[in-house]
């Protein structure tokens, strides 16, 4: 089990789309929905709600719903979903950030994850039986990588970032 600081959890952190065919154990699965747990929202609303698949008829579905083949190789989705009765303005990003909580704390056990873009994709709520007051907001491959993909470049600081006001740069 490697043991990462928050910074490099995030520098080596990737998005892994080829997964070894091994089981993860509940236990781990628990840990990452217990670091979902801790993330901050707006008012401590905790709008968030999981779905943990793994049965593969239903990611095999996932996956022809997206068009994205490589999702069949996950053993298990995490599927996120929010209240916005809870939070209403921010029961999507707050519920977003959970989903990025997992994806770092499963770099401490080994585990690789992808983000799966599915916002209010109706055949999978429909598949996964989410209450039409509830918001899908996307979901997360989980699995043991069976790949290491190198770094892709990012922007610089001063193409991204501003002092005080948008476009006064950062020298």
């Amino acid at each position: 089990m490697a043991c990462y600081d928050v910074l490099q959890a995030i520098t080596e952190r990737r998005s892994i789309r080829k997964y070894r065919p091994d089981k993860v154990d509940c236990n781990l699965i628990l840990k990452l929905l217990e670091a979902a747990r801790w993330t901050p929202s707006a008012k401590n609303a905790q709008p968030w709600e999981f779905i943990i698949v793994d049965d593969k008829a239903k990611i095999e579905a996932i996956a022809k719903i997206k068009g994205s083949s490589w999702i069949a190789s996950a053993p298990i989705l995490i599927v996120a979903v929010s209240d916005p009765s809870v939070s209403p303005v921010y029961h999507m990003s707050d519920t977003a950030m959970a989903l990025h909580n997992i994806s770092l704390a499963a770099l401490k056990y080994g585990l690789g994850t992808c983000w799966i873009g599915m916002h209010e994709w109706k055949e999978v709520k429909e598949l996964l039986k989410i209450p039409p007051n509830k918001t899908l907001v996307g979901a997360l491959a989980v699995g043991y990588p069976d790949e290491k993909p190198p770094a892709k470049e990012r922007k610089p600081i001063s193409a991204i970032a501003y002092y005080n006001e948008y476009g006064c740069s950062i020298k």
